[in-house]
């Protein structure tokens, strides 16, 4: 039989449930158990395709379509079971699901209530995801334990233990230890309350995961267990990473999470564990022989988590080279004011991501231009290859006013359009370009040559594409088309031939980075980044030995 593991969270939100749950994942498969996760969000919104990044972080695509919850990037970042859209579900779906029963009489006449047809359909889709070809599903319930919003979920997850055995599930609960500097102690009391609110539930939790910023003392473990009702050894110490979050799965490690569940939920055909292509991974993390600085130029530069992926492929990359990368996060609207000059000298790569609305579109341009003219390796994604386009139509091309039509519909070159099928769209949620596709190489491109294929599948998330009419007028300008659409219909991938890495996609490649596997075009853009850094450093070296030598000798050596 599957069994189950439950992850919630208590005393205050952002204690990275995510992450815990992803390394746990990640350790039970090196254990070679086959394992699929889930998250249960308490928002009432459908998805989070339509939420602000400011609100939501991310959006993160799965290969069907899906616009779900950043976690599920953390989640086949660390372990390789396949997600879906029945991998993240909310509040919203759920109720939607129910009340669409409801009209069609499929409960017979019954008053619907949230106990017990609410719960149910939750029930429902935890039950999905188990299987013949699974050994652990791991649930991850958002919000926090005493939020209003979360009460149905963790009801669910109750019932569920009765329906399936209480041996074949875990419960595990994420908690804040806090430190108070003016007592010099570490406090366990938010924990009593977070895990007496559980017990109030009905849930006895199984294993305590306790976020920290100092190490929890034997003491403070057994004030933990005795007044939280579990083994000692189930309460895990898990401090801040200060260097990487890829520090986490070693950490759990250390503290013997994985036996811990293995033992607990009776899973005897797991192996022994293998964490050595990790520890290699922090190895080249810890020991750089390279160290560069990437611009981020985005609308959205000041919340981290709204390129959460677009960092951690960075990084990926960054792993792959053995190279330290400090990322400057770049509002493309400061640059609207105060220039690329003044905000961009010194990166060795520039990056733009995608995006929604007007706001910032210009800075965008700005940098872009600055990166084509200085020959900085640039990358540009999404709403970034649209700007990149338009850069190119206004500047090379001498297309006056180039824009696309999402920002001005009146532009007399609409090098970027809206698609015939998205003309008479009215319902914003799940309609744009969603999911996995495929796209044609140019194997002669920088593209082509870092994919090292003919084809490629990526996920794309957007509405707009480059205006077919004005192809063969780029092409004769200098910019090449290395990757189509099969039909060769829609443009996927532009490229500057002559530009030491000017590459700019409609897909979104962030998706398919892994820290053991780094995306390709990540990977080229950081080493066409380090090239650069090499060079530099190389000439400033040549130009301080010459300044070195006497006058007579440099005059001597210009003459010949």
């Amino acid at each position: 039989m599957t069994k189950h593991i439950f992850v919630t969270g208590g005393v205050v939100s952002s204690l990275g449930k995510g992450l815990t749950s992803a390394s746990i994942g990640m350790l039970l498969e090196q254990r070679g158990l086959r394992v699929r996760m889930q998250k249960l969000d308490p928002y009432i919104n459908v998805d989070p395709g339509t939420m602000s990044p400011y609100q939501h972080g991310e959006v993160y695509v799965l290969d069907d379509g899906s616009e779900t919850d950043l976690d599920l990037g953390h989640y086949e970042r660390f372990t390789s079971g396949l997600l879906t859209r029945d991998c993240n579900y909310t509040t919203g779906q759920i109720y939607l699901s129910v009340i669409e029963k409801e009209r069609k009489g499929q409960f017979l006449g019954k008053t619907v209530q949230v106990i017990p047809h609410i719960t149910n359909e939750i029930k429902s889709v935890i039950k999905r995801m188990g299987g013949d070809d699974v050994d652990v599903v791991i649930t991850e319930i958002g919000g926090t334990v005493g939020d209003i919003e979360s009460l149905p979920f963790l009801e669910a997850i109750r019932q569920f233990s009765l329906d399936i055995g209480r041996e074949n599930c875990l419960y595990m609960h994420l908690t804040l230890v806090p430190y108070l500097k003016a007592a010099d102690e570490l406090k366990t009391k938010p924990t009593q309350h977070s895990v007496g609110q559980l017990r109030e539930i009905g849930i006895q939790p199984d294993i305590l995961v306790c976020r920290c910023e100092h190490s929890i003392s034997r003491d403070d473990r057994e004030k933990i267990a005795l007044f939280c009702n579990v083994p000692v050894e189930a309460v895990i110490e898990e401090k801040d990473k200060d260097f990487s979050i890829y520090e986490v799965p070693l950490s759990l490690v250390e503290n013997k999470m994985d036996e811990l569940i293995v033992q607990k939920l009776g899973l005897h055909t797991a192996q022994s564990l293998d964490i050595s292509p990790w520890t290699e991974l922090l190895h080249r993390l810890r020991n750089p022989r390279h160290e560069i600085s990437i611009a981020v130029v985005g609308k959205y530069a000041e919340h981290k988590d709204a390129y959460k992926s677009i960092y951690e492929s960075i990084d990926h990359a960054g792993m792959q080279h053995q190279t330290q990368i400090r990322i400057g996060r770049i509002q493309s609207s400061d640059i609207e004011r105060e220039g690329a000059e003044r905000l961009l000298s010194g990166y060795q790569g520039i990056l733009v991501p995608g995006g929604f609305g007007e706001r910032g579109i210009e800075g965008k341009v700005q940098a872009i231009k600055f990166a084509r003219e200085r020959g900085i390796p640039f990358f540009g994604i999404c709403l970034g290859m649209q700007c990149a386009v338009i850069e190119y139509g206004r500047h090379v091309m001498n297309l006056d006013g180039a824009h696309s039509s999402e920002f001005d519909k009146d532009t007399k070159h609409p090098v970027i359009c809206l698609l015939d099928e998205q003309q008479n769209v009215t319902q914003m949620g799940g309609t744009m370009r969603l999911g996995s596709q495929r796209a044609k190489l140019d194997r002669h491109s920088r593209s082509g040559k870092a994919y090292d294929a003919d084809t490629v599948d990526e996920r794309h998330r957007h509405r707009y594409e480059f205006n077919n009419l004005y192809r063969q007028q780029f092409e004769a300008g200098g910019m090449r088309f290395a990757g189509t659409s099969p039909d060769g219909g829609l443009v996927e991938i532009v490229e500057i031939p002559n530009h030491p890495w000017f590459v700019a996609v409609q897909f979104h490649p962030e998706f398919k980075s892994k820290p053991l596997k780094a995306h390709p075009l990540f990977a080229g853009f950081i080493e066409a980044a380090i090239e650069r850094q090499r060079s530099r450093a190389a000439k400033e070296a040549g130009t301080s030995n010459q300044s070195e030598q006497p006058a007579s000798d440099r005059s001597s050596q210009e003459n010949s």
